[in-house]
């Protein structure tokens, strides 16, 4: 890991930056580490950034607008953004913006003998 800010933390698996969230993301937090997350991918410069939102239990539309920024920079920056495992209240989200028709969604979690 990297480093640890609030419900974030950073993990580095060679040229992909995998940010972890935990617990809510509404107006507040989002505010709180956006820019954190920015400084991050620009000093980084990874190829690829996962948004791992298996641990967020609920997301209002600032956190939806915390994707997408995030995978606005990443692109300028000439790098992907995927999101990885999001929990159900994020895919509830995703889903209901049309989001999931532009993002790259990976599901690495298995629930019985399907993936989630």
């Amino acid at each position: 890991m990297i480093k640890k800010g609030g419900q974030i933390t950073y993990e580095e698996r060679g040229d992909t930056l995998v940010v972890h969230f935990g617990g809510e993301i509404d107006h507040h937090s989002a505010v709180r580490v956006r820019t954190e997350i920015d400084e991050t991918i620009i000093a980084k410069k990874p190829a690829r950034v996962l948004l791992e939102l298996s641990g967020v239990d609920f997301m209002d539309s600032s956190g939806l607008g915390l994707i997408m920024g995030r995978f606005a920079l990443q692109k300028r920056c000439g790098g992907t953004l995927a999101v990885l495992d999001p929990s159900p209240a994020v895919m509830k989200m995703i889903k209901l913006a049309g989001m999931d028709r532009m993002l790259s969604i990976l599901k690495t979690k298995v629930k019985g003998n399907e993936r989630e």
